[in-house]
C-alpha cells in the first residue's frame, strides 16, 4: 500500500493520505490527531498537529518499542 504525505511548516501539520477513494464526510479529533472519514466511515487522511514535536516522540517510542507517546 502506498501513502502520500505532505507537511505544512507554517501550521506544523503533517498530513498522511490513506485513500483518495470516497467523499469526505466528517473528521474526528483525538488529541494531536485529526482523522478524516468518508461517508461510509473509512479513513481518508490523518493530520498530525504539532508534528515537529509529536513525530520525534513517536520515533523515539518506536525505537524503544514503547507504545505510549505523551
Amino acid at each position: 500500500m502506498e501513502y502520500k504525505m505532505s507537511y505544512d511548516e507554517e501550521a506544523d501539520v503533517l498530513s498522511l493520505i490513506i485513500s483518495e477513494d470516497g467523499e469526505h464526510s466528517h473528521a474526528e479529533e483525538a488529541g494531536d490527531l485529526v482523522i478524516h472519514f468518508s461517508k461510509d466511515g473509512k479513513p481518508l487522511f490523518i493530520e498530525i498537529l504539532r508534528a515537529s514535536k509529536i513525530i520525534p516522540l513517536m520515533v523515539e517510542a518506536l525505537a524503544k518499542k514503547e507504545s505510549v507517546v505523551t
